[in-house]
């Protein structure tokens, strides 16, 4: 296509809000045709929207960042609700473009949108470009020797390693062409994907920027200021020891190749600690090869034996412990922080859920169910095989005999209480050697905290050691059954 060409070239913007490592958008850019940007509010019953409802407060915020910036480089960003098929047959209408680029997606609902798709817009004589770039590796490149699929970690992660490092990513296009005359485009506020009354994602914006922009300062200011240590202070909640980059990786505000190639060449951070980093973005990359070869991840038992598992159905013990009311202080602040920031430290998602399933005896979909609601970096792979992981039914999974101590994994991740007093602040004045005990607490200790448990702070819930024996026989049942 010549740079005289007057013919526009459509680039659909789906969960890659960027501009830099964006292949889609530099194919499209390199036609040197007119590029019309586009993101489509696609229907519920898709599967691709609306998203949770933290979530729809970060779109909102990107896609204003995305919008300013295609504006800087002479673009703009059409916006449009429907089904994608009936909004790029209009656009192409109006338009006349005849080409659509968009970046490929692999979870379930994505792929059955876009496969569909493609085959009806090719016989409608619409050219259909598509790229990788969301992952570091496809889920149709890494196979065992035998030619499946890997269900176990440390051989993929040998895999993803043995293929070498994923190429430099690509640099955001200088200009990009407009077209003579711009679509029609709905107002981002017509969506309303902001919350109103009342506005519980106002906390959200303490520790949060969304925006391709604000995700390139997290990564230079983590690479910079706290890689070095993450080994060790990745579990510590309290410490500021994580990367905070899974919303904007949620999002596509930054890709993987992007955040890898970061933490190159770092000669002064000790190689243990970037390692560590790195396979975390590697679980990234093997949860969505496990749900790109098993659609039911997030609904369906990978390990069949749980299909029987004698789950309880009690919602007040379910609504207790959405709302951090379980009276387990890790637990509590865990689930409060979800609420307040829209976020959760990974250790204390693991002690969360260990929680609702093993001490609760709850079914993990309902856990994955209200994780994909309420945070910020819900992803479709790791949200579900998280759970599964935690569940003992997953792939890889931890042994569903490992069961969390919620007092014991507070003192030991979180020994001052320093995690626990920033979002129970009701237990703020407690001497530390019964934060995470406070139903151990002798009644001075309690009274001089003000601290009236059963009033101002719950008491627990279940006894954990009566819960623990209940879930292993539980276990024990399904394991008879095979």
């Amino acid at each position: 296509m010549s740079a005289n060409s007057t013919t526009p070239v459509l680039v659909w913007f789906r969960r890659d809000l960027r501009l830099c490592d964006n292949h889609a958008l530099a194919a499209a850019s390199e036609t040197e045709a007119p590029v019309i940007p586009i993101y489509i509010n696609e229907p519920e019953e898709s599967g691709n929207g609306p998203l949770g409802g933290a979530q729809r407060w970060w779109l909102h915020h990107s896609l204003k960042a995305l919008r300013w910036s295609l504006r800087a480089h002479g673009s703009d960003l059409i916006l449009r609700t429907g089904a994608p098929l009936d909004v790029i047959t209009e656009i192409t209408r109006e338009s006349g473009a005849t080409t659509v680029f968009w970046n490929r997606r692999y979870d379930p609902s994505g792929i059955g949108t876009d496969a569909p798709l493609k085959k009806v817009l090719i016989e409608r004589s619409v050219t259909v470009n598509s790229f990788a770039g969301q992952l570091l590796h496809e889920p149709t490149r890494l196979f065992t020797k035998g030619g499946g699929p890997y269900r176990v970690f440390t051989p993929f992660w040998r895999a993803l390693e043995a293929g070498g490092e994923p190429a430099a990513p690509i640099e955001a296009p200088e200009t990009i062409r407009a077209p003579v005359k711009w679509p029609a485009s709905e107002e981002l506020e017509q969506w309303r994907l902001l919350p109103t009354r009342p506005d519980w994602a106002s906390t959200f914006t303490e520790i949060w920027t969304p925006g391709e922009e604000a995700a390139a300062e997290r990564v230079q200011d983590f690479v910079e200021e706290t890689l070095a240590g993450y080994k060790t202070k990745r579990d510590v909640p309290a410490a500021q020891g994580t990367s905070l980059l899974s919303p904007h990786l949620a999002f596509g505000e930054i890709s993987p190749a992007q955040i890898w190639h970061a933490t190159r060449g770092l000669t002064e951070t000790p190689v243990d600690d970037v390692v560590t980093f790195r396979k975390e973005l590697a679980w990234r990359e093997f949860s969505y090869n496990l749900l790109f070869h098993n659609p039911d991840l997030g609904r369906q038992n990978l390990d069949r034996r749980f299909d029987s598992f004698r789950w309880l159905d009690n919602n007040d013990h379910f609504h207790r412990w959405a709302k951090g009311l379980t009276g387990y202080p890790i637990v509590d602040a865990g689930m409060r922080q979800l609420w307040r920031h829209g976020y959760m430290h990974n250790r204390v998602r693991m002690i969360v859920a260990s929680f609702l399933i093993k001490d609760l005896l709850i079914d993990w979909r309902h856990g994955e169910s209200w994780f994909r609601d309420t945070l910020l970096d819900a992803d479709p792979a790791s949200n579900a095989a998280s759970w599964q992981w935690v569940a003992g039914s997953g792939a890889d999974a931890s042994p569903f005999f490992r069961i969390f101590n919620p007092v014991l994994q507070g003192e030991k991740f979180d020994p001052e209480g320093l995690y626990v007093k920033r979002f129970v602040p009701e237990l703020a004045d407690l001497d530390a050697r019964y934060i995470h005990r406070p139903f151990s607490a002798p009644a001075a200790a309690l009274a001089a905290a003000g601290v009236e448990l059963g009033v101002s702070y719950p008491t627990p819930i279940v006894d954990h050691a009566f819960a623990r024996d209940r879930a292993l026989a539980a276990f024990q049942e399904i394991r008879n059954a095979t």
